[in-house]
């Protein structure tokens, strides 16, 4: 019994107690959101509730506008994002929208489509 609690306590002190700043918080998942052209959007998952990953792949750094579109066709929020070069992920926060499918654009200055893809809210 006695080597137990010796076995216990050197288990503590080596291996570390669990306190709160040891938790671990897992990282944001990046390798379901790799876009693998130059210029893409791309969701974590295409299915929702209050938030979801997104990864926005540019060529070049800018100013570009993120539109949500109702699956109607009408445009039912818009937002300019100023992005670098390369892979951006962002939190498109979805929680105020009505839980039916959107579409998700892309969008340089200029005012051109450049990718898209598809959220179901739920």
């Amino acid at each position: 019994m006695k080597s137990l609690k010796y076995l216990s306590i050197a288990s503590i002190l080596l291996l570390g107690g669990c306190f709160q700043e040891d938790v671990y918080e897992p990282e944001l998942p990046t390798s379901n959101l790799e876009i693998k052209e130059q210029v893409g959007l791309k969701l974590e998952s295409v299915f929702a509730t209050e938030e979801v990953a997104m990864n926005i792949k540019t060529e070049t750094s800018g100013i570009y506008t993120v539109k949500i579109h109702h699956i109607s066709g009408r445009i039912v929020s818009k937002e300019e994002i100023k992005v670098q070069a390369g892979d951006n992920i962002l939190k498109l926060y979805t929680g105020a929208l009505p839980k039916e499918p959107y579409t998700i654009a892309l969008y340089n200055s200029q005012n051109v489509r450049l990718a898209e893809t598809i959220v179901n809210l739920y």
